[in-house]
């Protein structure tokens, strides 16, 4: 397993479903996470891309 290099992020009111990739495409991180734990896992990780995807409701709900 490589170092992360993109992550999608699946966004929901209290569980996050993270995908992450290495350099070669093969799944390096695939985990669902709480809402509390979201900010320590990003903190541990190097520097990435990440994707955020949200349904369609999203915006009206940023709104």
């Amino acid at each position: 397993m490589g170092q992360v290099v993109t992550i999608g992020l699946d966004i929901a009111k209290s569980v996050f479903q993270v995908h992450g990739v290495d350099a070669e495409g093969a799944v390096a991180i695939r985990q669902k996470l709480p809402r509390v734990r979201l900010l320590s896992f990003f903190a541990k990780l190097e520097p990435c891309l990440v994707g955020i995807e949200a349904c369609g409701a999203s915006h009206h709900w940023a709104r």
